[in-house]
């Protein structure tokens, strides 16, 4: 057995993963529900929970509720990596609230600059709308925004967002798009063993050519996930122990740098 792999284990630590997401708010919100945003909490906690993940869920906080959270999980211990998921309505830069109060995303990604989170892997999934633009499936220029965006991101963290800056991210009641994808990517044969950034290059692939949405409004829209990161070194979380790639990374920050059918729903917009 290696020795970081022994002494991971002698501290009990695991990766982690904290589910935040915004599916109900409080009256008087001009916000619409959210009823997909469950579908997606509850596999997301079964897919990761079967990798060894320790999940954490977190239903409907308002603003200050969400800022405090993250503040707090960004000083708890974690073996190699550490997740977050954070599912609302949302605009550039900021996601809402249950009171429909702001939560502004750098703050967030701020809190893991720390010398507890410096030599662990952050992966963020933001799961919200970015502006009411709706994407007709061509190429969106969005490098100086994504550039400025950089400046914020902590090092070895990457940002992964379900759409481009001042696009919309669509929301089914059966689940987003984006966050379902995922999922699904983790459960088929040899993608869990990818690293990091060639995991999430097939994630924005199968969105951006395997949905399209239907319906009066927003028939033949698409949806282009955007990657930010700060990675330095190749990271594989999600790899099966024994796996080449797990083994040779240690799943350790300190060790870190095909077209299908395409599917059509109904989605509102997340």
């Amino acid at each position: 057995m290696p020795q970081w792999r022994g002494l991971m284990e002698h501290r009990g630590e695991r990766n982690r993963a904290l589910l935040v997401s915004v599916a109900q708010f409080d009256p008087g919100v001009t916000l619409k529900n959210r009823p997909g945003a469950n579908k997606d909490t509850k596999k997301l906690h079964n897919v990761l929970s079967k990798l060894g993940f320790k999940v954490k869920i977190h239903n409907d906080l308002s603003a200050d509720e969400i800022d405090q959270l993250f503040l707090k999980e960004s000083r708890r211990p974690v073996n190699d990596c550490f997740l977050a998921v954070l599912s609302s309505h949302g605009e550039e830069g900021c996601v809402f609230g249950a009171d429909g109060k702001p939560v502004q995303l750098s703050k967030i990604f701020s809190y893991f600059d720390n010398e507890c989170m410096e030599t662990k892997a952050k992966l963020f999934l933001i799961q919200a709308c970015r502006g009411g633009a709706l994407d007709d499936g061509v190429e969106v220029d969005s490098a100086g925004d994504s550039f400025s965006q950089q400046l914020c991101v902590p090092v070895d963290t990457a940002a992964m967002y379900a759409t481009a800056p001042g696009y919309g991210a669509f929301m089914h009641p059966l689940g987003s798009v984006f966050l379902q994808t995922f999922c699904t990517l983790l459960k088929e044969e040899g993608n869990r063993n990818l690293e990091l950034t060639r995991l999430l290059t097939r994630l924005s692939h199968r969105v951006a050519y395997t949905f399209q949405a239907k319906g009066r409004v927003l028939g033949g829209k698409k949806e282009m996930p955007c990657l930010v990161t700060r990675l330095t070194r190749e990271v594989f979380p999600f790899a099966e122990p024994g796996k080449e790639g797990g083994a040779v990374a240690g799943l350790s920050a300190t060790s870190l740098v095909d077209p299908e059918s395409t599917r059509t729903r109904a989605p509102s917009i997340s």
